[in-house]
């Protein structure tokens, strides 16, 4: 009974605990439920998501990408000095980034597969690398329209209004980050689960030796995966130079940890136990949801970590201890 009981919770308790907070909330908010807010609360969590799909492939194969938030703060930084600093063609400024992505997730893998670094310390180095880049890089200072430089003079260029769009922009009432992020959810999930590739990343992440016996390229679907997770944070960093107008250094920092929630919460959804992009999506929903409802409520903003760190933690154990069970 004890057994049955916390599988039903395990498939289905992400899923009761997302309706019931924001059932919580709009009784409490009259605001809270109508299509303006709840259309924010979507558009808010658009860039953590995005960086929560780059967790998510790394965890399929059964690593762990900590450089994922320097990622988004050095994209963020170097997509906003092209446009100011640089004047470059928009085209410029969201290719390049999204290569400096990949070439992230591209030593990450060199780290990991060759060297044979384990994950978490190989991406955690690779962290504090990418982090001293883009502070040294923008010199400490934000990035902004005709800004200022210590010798006096100014920056002539501006933020591209075009690119501005991605992160501010609607199209028929919808933000375009918010059509953007479903386009990629959906898209990733039809990838994982519908194709022979994004199955060898399962089976490679799963048991490793069975995946190289059965002919899998475990090394190049690895690397796949990393190189992937560098690109979705890099978009991540784009949207929040969008957003926001300007390139904040250390922006992306906030962002490591409320992605890899948003992905461990994901695990139990429906009871998929791995890592899944539509588990990710929910996980920031109820993230999102949380920080939203909280801050209609006056609650302080430095209680938020709060909330959201007992969240994951009950995802955690409800997951682990179901996972283990089954186990054994």
């Amino acid at each position: 009974m004890k057994d049955r009981l916390m599988n039903v919770t395990f498939r289905y308790g992400t899923i009761t605990v997302v309706l019931a907070v924001i059932a919580f909330f709009s009784i409490r908010l009259p605001y809270f439920f109508t299509y303006s807010n709840l259309s924010d609360i979507l558009n808010s969590i658009a860039i953590v998501t995005f960086v929560a799909i780059g967790v998510t492939l790394s965890l399929a194969v059964d690593g762990f990408d900590l450089s994922v938030g320097s990622t988004v703060s050095l994209t963020t930084v170097v997509s906003a000095s092209l446009m100011i600093w640089y004047q470059m063609p928009l085209y410029v400024v969201i290719i390049f980034p999204l290569l400096i992505g990949a070439l992230i997730g591209l030593l990450n893998a060199f780290l990991i597969i060759k060297m044979r670094i384990p994950d978490l310390l190989a991406t955690l180095a690779m962290m504090y690398i990418v982090a001293g880049i883009q502070k040294t890089y923008a010199q400490g200072y934000t990035i902004y329209n005709n800004m200022q430089f210590p010798d006096g003079s100014k920056a002539a260029g501006k933020m591209d209004k075009t690119f501005l769009l991605l992160g501010q922009g609607e199209f028929l009432g919808i933000p375009i980050s918010v059509i953007l992020l479903i386009f990629f959810v959906i898209v990733v999930h039809l990838f994982l689960t519908r194709t022979k590739y994004g199955r060898q990343i399962y089976i490679t992440g799963g048991n490793e030796e069975a995946a190289r016996l059965s002919g899998i390229k475990v090394k190049k679907v690895r690397m796949f995966a990393y190189m992937a997770s560098g690109v979705f944070a890099a978009i991540g960093g784009l949207l929040f130079a969008s957003r926001v107008g300007s390139g904040q250094i250390d922006a992306g920092a906030p962002l490591l940890m409320e992605a890899v929630a948003a992905t461990f919460v994901g695990f139990s959804v429906f009871g998929a136990g791995k890592p899944n992009i539509i588990g990710t999506f929910i996980g920031s929903v109820l993230i999102g949801v949380l920080v939203n409802g909280l801050t209609m409520m006056n609650v302080q903003y430095f209680a938020h970590d709060i909330v959201k760190g007992s969240v994951l933690v009950l995802a955690l154990s409800i997951t682990f201890y179901v996972l283990n069970r089954s186990r054994t």
